[in-house]
């Protein structure tokens, strides 16, 4: 139902779709050098291979693998020296369109999906170093689950860290999904994880996820104990949990755990923090390891699928008009949507409308986040990281503060009813007024976008702020 997905749906304030604005430092940088290259009308051999040089300093900068740099620069340059980019009407265009590919290349293509047995219990062993976020992301992957209407059970077994239990109960009562308590196990981690499998079996559930302990650094010790646990409940999937905010020291991890486990999946947590993107774009060609899952925020809903094409376009500036709309889906049906449109063309949005959208806006993620999303949007979304979601607040407070008369017919607001709004909602006259402007001239704008079937606008004179 879609009240129960927007139960799930992203909180404000997250970032994913990847972040507010997706590695700002690569991203304006191979913005300027991919508009360079399309504001030449012939490309050569020349002019490509100074582009290429700035794009490899770039990715060097960003704490991308050397290797992974080498390794994409030549996948591009032979792309490009290609008759198929050198005679095309438009090159500049198609390098932009290869360099888009090659980053999805090395970030691993396709979408990795997780490995869920249909009919069957699937163990999954979560493993990673200490302070990574692995019994947080625990949580977070049990509740996505949760919500896709499987029974989940949580299974701690990190017996080391002080309140790593209670850690993971709180979680687990969070999002309504069973801790099993380890300690008849005695302390030690196999006999927890035998235990929790085998309830696990006994009750029913279709998925379980252990919960292991992690070490401030690899150690011989760690691999041994996660070694023991594994082959005791001989998991389907083990993921493995990485900081992305720690860079290349988190694929070097990631090649640790590989080599000793058989890692068959990465979750990046952090990637909020992950300014310059090294762990995102190296992990997958370093390790062989697929990145399933990205954390993107604090809170528990704050895990997403990564996709290696959308993170690509992300980074390009091109967008992820897909993942807007899986947002969408979340917290928007389909008769609220097309509700909406009719108000648009026929110029009956009102305040009160505008109130509505804006508070499942905020559901979806934060407005930069949003507006990353959309092809083209990516100065915008960045001027957008301006405005705190305290005004956000306000403006919706000074909405509230309206009758319901005032709210569906804006024109009836006369100077007296702007000074009580002011009064009512703690804000200024000039604030209530340039609301009011400015809603003005989004609500044409939108009916005139509605009824021109998508045609070029203006974002940020329909924002009312």
């Amino acid at each position: 139902m879609p009240g129960d997905r927007a139960a799930l749906a992203p909180a404000s304030g997250w970032l994913t779709g990847y972040g507010k604005v997706v590695l700002n430092a690569l991203s304006d940088k191979l913005e300027k050098v991919l508009g360079r290259l399309k504001g030449r009308g012939v490309l050569n051999e020349q002019n490509i291979d100074e582009a290429l040089k700035e794009v490899r300093f770039a990715l060097l900068e960003a704490d991308v693998h050397f290797a992974v740099v080498k390794s994409f620069i030549a996948g591009v340059r032979e792309q490009c020296l290609g008759q198929n980019v050198l005679g095309s009407l438009s090159p500049g265009q198609q390098v932009a369109g290869v360099v888009q590919r090659e980053l999805a290349r090395v970030m691993g293509g396709q979408q990795a999906q997780l490995d869920l047995l249909p009919d069957d219990l699937t163990p999954i062993l979560m493993v990673g170093l200490q302070g990574s976020g692995k019994t947080t992301t625990s949580g977070k992957l049990a509740l996505r689950l949760k919500g896709q209407g499987r029974r989940v059970l949580l299974v701690a077994c990190d017996l080391q860290r002080p309140a790593a239990v209670e850690q993971l109960k709180t979680l687990g009562g969070q999002i309504g999904v069973p801790v099993l308590d380890p300690q008849p196990a005695g302390g030690d981690p196999v006999a927890a994880a035998k235990a929790g499998l085998e309830h696990a079996r006994v009750n029913r559930f279709d998925v379980v996820l252990f919960d292991t302990a992690g070490r401030l650094h690899v150690d011989a010790e760690l691999m041994a104990q996660l070694v023991r646990v594994k082959q005791a409940v001989s998991p389907r999937e083990t993921l493995l949990v990485a900081d992305a905010m720690t860079g290349q020291e988190a694929v070097n991890i990631a090649a640790s755990f590989h080599k000793a486990l058989g890692v068959t999946g990465i979750i990046l947590s952090k990637l909020e923090g992950d300014a310059r993107g090294g762990a995102v774009l190296s992990m997958r060609e370093v390790t062989g390891c697929p990145i399933k899952f990205v954390g993107v925020g604090e809170k528990l809903p704050a895990l997403e699928t990564f996709h290696p094409e959308r993170m690509a376009g992300r980074i390009l500036g091109m967008g992820d008009m897909l993942g807007l709309l899986e947002r969408a889906e979340t917290t928007v049906t389909r008769d609220q949507a097309e509700a909406l449109a009719g108000k648009l063309r026929k110029s009956e949005f009102t305040l009160e409308d505008f109130r509505d959208q804006m508070r499942q806006l905020r559901k979806m993620g934060s407005l930069s986040d949003l507006l990353g999303m959309l092809p083209g949007a990516g100065k915008l979304a960045k001027a957008a990281q301006a405005v705190p979601e305290k005004e956000l607040g306000r403006v919706e407070a000074i909405i509230n503060s309206m009758t319901r008369a005032e709210r569906d017919n804006h024109t009836l607001i006369n100077g007296s009813r702007r000074r009580r709004i002011a009064k009512g909602s703690g804000t200024s006259v000039q604030e209530v007024n340039r609301l009011l402007k400015n809603f003005a001239q989004g609500r044409k704008m939108m009916k005139s976008l509605a009824g021109a079937g998508g045609k070029s606008y203006k974002l940020r004179q329909m924002l009312p702020f």
